[in-house]
């Protein structure tokens, strides 16, 4: 019969290597999973930051409609004082 350490250094190697395995695959996943995430916050900044531009083009379209109006009404309530 084997001595037991003869039996139990091979196990150990057998079981560091497995470890060493799973933990390259885990590795790797977490790589991919941190490329997604990376994408996905580009994606979001990109959509924020279109987001933001389209509000800040709103507000002037926005002040020049309201320019106009008042320029309108300062025009109308002359003619309405003159009439």
């Amino acid at each position: 019969m084997a001595e037991p350490h003869d039996m139990i250094v091979p196990l150990l190697r057998e079981m560091r290597a497995e470890l060493g395995a799973g933990f390259e695959r885990v590795d790797r996943k977490l790589e991919e999973h941190d490329a997604r995430f990376d994408k996905l916050e580009r994606r979001f900044e990109n959509l924020r930051e279109a987001v933001n531009g389209e509000s800040v083009h709103g507000r002037y379209a926005a002040a020049e409609v309201e320019d106009r109006l008042e320029a309108i009404e300062k025009r109308l309530a002359a003619l309405e004082k003159t009439g």
